[in-house]
């Protein structure tokens, strides 16, 4: 195959890995895993809570809430927490879908 062909969008091209990818990155390697056994605070249970409403009503499924978090920029999302990002892709596909409004957040 030439050149060309393996240039960039080639099928052959390794694939960037997204933020939340972070099982490759060199910055992250060679660390200790955090064990965090504890349960969810109350902000997290709040959260959990409105996404099983939300999953409940069709409005949104885990595929979507990850996706969402997928998409968070990698400047914001490791200065957030699990259930900080949950909310923020919550938020997001609510917006997308029409179902809350910039106004209803404020």
């Amino acid at each position: 195959m030439s050149d060309a062909a393996l240039s960039a969008g080639s099928p052959f091209e390794a694939p960037v890995p997204a933020t939340h990818d972070m099982g490759g990155a060199p910055r992250f390697r060679c660390t200790a895993v955090e064990r965090d056994e504890a349960p969810p605070d109350d902000f997290g249970k709040r959260v959990d809570a409105l996404r099983q409403l939300l999953a409940q009503k069709k409005l949104m499924t885990v595929d979507e809430l990850r996706r969402g978090i997928e998409a968070i920029p990698e400047s914001e999302y490791l200065d957030l927490t699990y259930y900080e990002r949950w909310l923020r892709s919550i938020t997001t596909l609510m917006l997308e879908k029409g179902v809350v409004t910039q106004e209803d957040l404020r």
